[in-house]
């Protein structure tokens, strides 16, 4: 890519990715570049696969669940094409790492919602939790936990119920399992792919 071409792509990375600098956008792209490196060249430059991708949510964030993982790879992969192109790296990663409260609950009902059809149902729940350390209390029927969140009672969860959860309480933005790293591996994250960065 030409130097205008770069300046170019930076700028307007740095527009639609609002959560980041001009700078951090620049190290971001240097990242995108080395991942595509490592990648197969069935992509030809274009972007990186699925498994570059998920080892480096591994290594960076500790996330290890495979269907979050790839749950979080069709969140990013936005046209569908099998890979993460640099517009869609960055773009997920503003929100993965400094998203709104907003941004972070759509993004985490679309990796709950397997199906993508609009509402997590308890099939889905189950699936996402069966891996998950959360055990039910004995004395608990599985399906009580589904009834506290659902709460226009259709026996599935809508956006509006989740957001409405989450409003209500914080903590259950990733009800379903961990989805967004945590605050230390966020910090480390940033730390060394921003460490070059004038502040």
């Amino acid at each position: 890519m030409s130097r205008k071409g770069a300046k170019l792509l930076v700028d307007s990375l740095t527009r639609s990715a609002k959560h980041f600098t001009k700078s951090e956008v620049e190290c971001l792209v240097k990242l995108f570049d080395t991942l595509v490196a490592k990648a197969s060249s069935q992509f030809a430059g274009a972007g990186f696969d699925r498994t570059v991708f998920r080892d480096t949510l591994y290594n960076a964030f500790g996330m290890t669940d495979d269907v979050v993982l790839d749950r979080v790879f069709s969140i990013f992969d936005k046209d569908n094409t099998g890979f993460i192109t640099v517009v869609e790296w960055v773009e997920g990663l503003a929100v993965l790492l400094r998203g709104t409260l907003e941004e972070k609950m759509k993004y985490c009902f679309a990796v709950y919602d397997l199906n993508g059809d609009g509402y997590i149902s308890k099939e889905e729940m189950f699936q996402m939790l069966k891996h998950s350390l959360l055990i039910q209390p004995a004395n608990e029927e599985p399906d009580e936990g589904v009834k506290d969140l659902d709460y226009d009672h259709d026996g599935k969860l809508s956006f509006t119920d989740f957001e409405q959860a989450v409003r209500d309480e914080n903590l259950l933005l990733e009800a379903f399992g961990p989805c967004l790293p945590d605050i230390k591996s966020s910090m480390s994250f940033e730390q060394k792919i921003f460490r070059k960065v004038p502040k």
